[in-house]
């Protein structure tokens, strides 16, 4: 008698995510049977938040497709909703609800008919360890409570298929102990695929391991066949050391590097958000040399001072401060134009700027020293009566 074939539980087929120029996810392809408890690892920002959530279809794939239990996640969306258990990292509850009401709300959201809402709310609470919490509110819970209530909402229908995206983040020692057991027995009748970074998780639940970096797969077999001399971590370091993305097309684009867009769990940023704040940095570091000069407005400036302070080895004109020379330059040159004839950046006031520049030229000198040093800038030094002495 031929055996049954095991039925594919997850499947995803050539997935890709793009945003713009920026590659989170690159062709990604593999199956999951039923019964099999899989690690998906990988370095931070390499892709496994926005692969989840095309695989759950809480994200749209740039190309490729995503199947639960048989059903297209973009074209039969309830359907695999029905069959599929989903935590994302720090998913989003509502505070003011207890535990129970939390429960309860997507049991009824869900259509749970209520006598086996009952029977699965108690299940879940006992399995989670929440029997002390379940009438506080969940915005005053620990991070840990917190994520066990939300594991509890992913188990509340008994789904065939359980994704969860960092587990154990936020739990105790005791508390992970009880998960991998919780994880181990569940793994019996379910498929589980389990996002983490933590080698020793994967070691200690997972019976195959999907290890990404820079959006690709770089390795999908059993747990023992990645490791080297019984440990993980050697094999780890090597297949994401870098993160380099290959010739011709790695994340981030032409140049960028592989962080995934936790815009899109949490998660990333795109390259255009990327882009947005190197601006932002270039515009505070603008009005940082702009302030540390100690000069009126270009416009306010006569060409004699800024002659002089050129001269002097540092003074800027507002051509030199739109080129976008260093903070280190601007303030040296602030620094050695207190020698031309000009006040010392600190001394001056708002109100000695505003003059200065009112009258078409610089701020008064401090000492006649120094304005003789300028070349007479600050008005004549008097002389000494030759005939009195």
């Amino acid at each position: 008698m031929t055996a049954q074939p095991i039925p594919v539980m997850i499947e995803a087929s050539g997935l890709c995510k793009y945003y713009g120029s920026f590659v989170a996810v690159h062709d990604i392809s593999f199956s999951i049977p039923r019964g099999q408890v899989v690690a998906f690892l990988g370095p931070n920002g390499a892709g496994k938040t926005t692969m989840m959530r095309m695989l759950t279809g809480y994200l749209a794939p740039s190309a490729g497709e995503a199947a639960i239990a048989g059903h297209d996640v973009r074209q039969d969306r309830i359907a695999a909703s029905a069959r599929l258990g989903y935590l994302p990292e720090n998913g989003p509850m509502y505070p003011d609800m207890t535990p129970l009401e939390l429960l309860r709300f997507f049991g009824e959201a869900r259509r749970m008919p209520p006598a086996t809402l009952r029977e699965r709310m108690d299940a879940v609470v006992d399995l989670c360890a929440l029997e002390l919490v379940t009438e506080k509110p969940i915005g005053k819970l620990s991070r840990g409570y917190r994520q066990r209530v939300g594991m509890a909402q992913a188990l509340l229908h008994d789904p065939d298929v359980l994704i969860m995206d960092e587990p154990t983040a936020g739990l105790d020692p005791n508390q992970i102990r009880q998960f991998r057991e919780n994880i181990q027995r569940l793994g019996r009748t379910k498929t589980l695929l389990i996002s983490t970074h933590i080698l020793h998780e994967a070691d200690a639940v997972a019976d195959r391991v999907l290890l990404v970096n820079s959006g690709r797969l770089v390795f999908d077999g059993p747990v023992e066949n990645l490791k080297e001399g019984g440990s993980l971590e050697q094999p780890f370091y090597r297949l994401t050391a870098g993160g380099a993305a290959p010739a011709g097309g790695g994340d981030g684009g032409p140049g960028g590097s592989g962080d995934e867009k936790n815009a899109a769990d949490g998660g990333g940023e795109s390259g255009d958000e990327a882009a947005a704040g190197g601006g932002a940095e270039e515009k505070t570091a603008s009005a940082t040399k702009a302030a540390g000069t100690g000069f009126a407005e270009p416009k306010a400036q006569t060409d004699a001072p800024a002659a002089g302070a050129a001269g002097g080895g540092g003074g800027e004109s507002g051509d030199e401060a739109a080129a976008g020379d260093g903070a280190e330059e601007k303030t040296a040159g602030a620094t050695t134009a207190v020698g031309t004839g000009f006040a010392e950046p600190k001394a001056q006031t708002d109100a000695q700027a505003a003059g200065a520049a009112d009258a078409g030229g610089a701020v008064e000198p401090e000492a006649p020293g120094a304005a003789a040093d300028a070349g007479g800038t600050g008005g004549e030094v008097p002389r000494a009566d030759s005939s009195k002495a």
